[in-house]
């Protein structure tokens, strides 16, 4: 099975894929948008908080520029933060005129924006809707893409692995041209071809054993551009989320930031409030500094978990600005206008990524990447709360025009794609080898490679994936591919190239801390990897 009719297969149907997929059909070019599962499955849809853009009255751009400056910690890329901030406010425009329902302050239609604050920001900018941003955004725009004539959407697939002409003829000029992929419903492996392909697949915090992300984040646009030629950087900066609900049924269910922007204290079990012993900032400093003292105090008092409280705000304010938070909340026997919810820290972003420039592309010709999968320079160490949406709508924008430059200047001449091998494998005899594995695998990353690290837990995680990824890649070259076995070797190159890239990093700088490098260096650099720097132990392509 094959499509080869778009011009322009983006892979990822979260924030970044789908708003990029909206702008190039509504510039007449035909596109294939393919979901790993259906249309409605992304940490996009998940977000809470919102997006982060200098549009109210007292607010600026420089402000926007200095608080992302501080939160990264010096790694990021000034003119990219410029760049960004810059187009947060026309983005935010871009989402409403394509029916983007943002809370407003006042009840008519037209007035103002409202606007809550998160921590890290010097000001109230994070643009929302309710406390459940994502899932309006993308709510609107999916209706828009599925009555597009110029997209072709496919569900329910994951890639297996990029497609680049140097795979095919070794003599030809090297670039990306389509990629397989299996259909998860009928276990067949498709193959996709286009003009120019697009990898939105989010991040890889599926990798720790504790997470807030989907079953979905498995690193693997990360992996697949990895093993296609292109390099990754900062993949050491993995942002946990301080607040995540503890319960022991609960899986996945995030307490927004903007709950400790609008008043809430983080609490010990016996209702201390800890945070400004920590941060002058208190509840409001940036992200890695909470989770960190979060972690610092159950590990001191021996505590399964901390408390965040917003009980002393009025009950009727409180459900307005939280009412899915609340109800997801009541599911597990927790009223967040009377009781303390219990929290946890997960991880929640990956900070790190695909190297990339300006304009989406990355280092292989025909390939663009967009989105949480990305280092565009824009996060450094530490990600500002709220500038994640903002990162995936602007760099959608300078896709869509990069891209139509080169579909406008550009002759493709497209190299017949062979169909996937399958001659020589056989249907897997133990799929409990790979669950085993999987398990393994985020157990050792969270107890090793967490919130808290040391050279003697790392070099202990860099032995255990090496040793992991003999065995994926003895299961990968003799069987057929499955969805797990395809998760897992992407989730196992993303922890061996985060290992890697924290034992390089000999300093604690935001979301990196290293007991044996307490201090911060005076200047410091991204972990830049290139495919070379490990490729011994990387599991050979298909």
């Amino acid at each position: 099975m094959s499509n080869s009719d778009s011009e322009v297969l983006i892979i990822g149907a979260g924030l970044a894929g789908m708003s990029l997929a909206l702008r190039l059909a509504e510039s007449g070019r035909s596109v294939t948008l393919i979901a790993k599962g259906s249309l409605t499955e992304s940490s996009s849809a998940w977000a809470q908080g919102g997006i982060a853009a200098a549009i109210g009255p007292a607010d600026t751009i420089h402000s926007h520029m200095q608080d992302t400056l501080e939160a990264g910690v010096g790694l990021c890329n000034r003119a990219t933060v410029e760049y960004v901030v810059e187009r947060g406010p026309e983005c935010i425009d871009w989402l409403i005129k394509h029916g983007v329902a943002f809370t407003r302050a006042e009840q008519a239609a037209g007035g103002n924006l409202h606007l809550t604050r998160e921590g890290g920001h010097s000001e109230r900018r994070v643009v929302h809707a309710a406390d459940a941003t994502g899932n309006a955004i993308m709510t609107a725009l999916h209706e828009q893409l599925c009555n597009h004539p110029n997209v072709d959407i496919l569900t329910n697939k994951i890639v297996i692995d990029l497609i680049t002409t140097g795979k095919i003829d070794p003599s030809a000029k090297n670039r990306c041209i389509g990629a397989y992929a299996l259909d998860r419903d009928t276990n067949d492996v498709v193959t996709l071809s286009a003009d120019i392909v697009v990898v939105a697949t989010g991040g890889a915090s599926k990798v720790y054993l504790y997470t807030s992300n989907m079953d979905t984040a498995t690193g693997d646009g990360i992996a697949m551009a990895w093993r296609a030629g292109c390099r990754v950087a900062n993949l050491e900066f993995v942002q946990f989320h301080p607040t995540c609900l503890y319960h022991p049924h609960a899986k996945s269910v995030l307490i927004s930031e903007a709950v400790r922007g609008e008043g809430g204290m983080l609490l010990l079990p016996n209702g201390d409030r800890f945070m400004p012993r920590h941060d002058s900032r208190a509840e409001l400093a940036p992200r890695d500094i909470v989770a960190r003292a979060i972690d610092y105090e159950m590990k001191r008092g021996g505590f399964d978990s901390v408390f965040l409280d917003i009980s002393h705000k009025p009950a009727a304010e409180t459900l307005h600005l939280f009412p899915n938070i609340a109800r997801n909340c009541r599911e597990f026997g927790v009223d967040i206008t009377t009781d303390p919810i219990p929290v946890v820290p997960a991880a929640h972003y990956t900070c790190g990524g695909i190297v990339t420039d300006l304009t989406a592309s990355t280092d292989v010709p025909g390939l663009y990447a967009i989105g949480e999968c990305t280092s565009t320079g824009l996060h450094g160490a530490n990600r500002l709360a709220s500038n994640s949406l903002l990162e995936c709508a602007v760099f959608a924008a300078s896709a869509h025009d990069r891209i139509l430059t080169e579909l406008r200047e550009e002759r493709f001449d497209r190299l017949r794609i062979p169909d996937w091998d399958e001659s020589r494998v056989t249907d897997p005899d133990e799929q409990i080898v790979v669950s085993h594995n999987w398990h393994e695998l985020r157990r050792f990353m969270w107890d090793y490679v967490g919130i808290v690290r040391t050279n003697k837990r790392l070099q202990r995680a860099r032995h255990r994936v090496e040793l992991l990824q003999g065995e994926i890649a003895e299961y990968y070259g003799n069987f057929k591919v499955t969805n797990d076995l395809i998760e897992l070797r992407n989730l196992a190159l993303v922890a061996e190239l985060t290992i890697h890239s924290a034992l390089m990093r000999h300093e604690s700088r935001g979301l990196h801390f290293n007991l044996d490098y307490p201090d911060t260096m005076d200047v410091s650099t991204d972990t830049e990897l290139s495919p070379g720097f490990i490729a011994g132990t990387v599991p050979a392509v298909n």
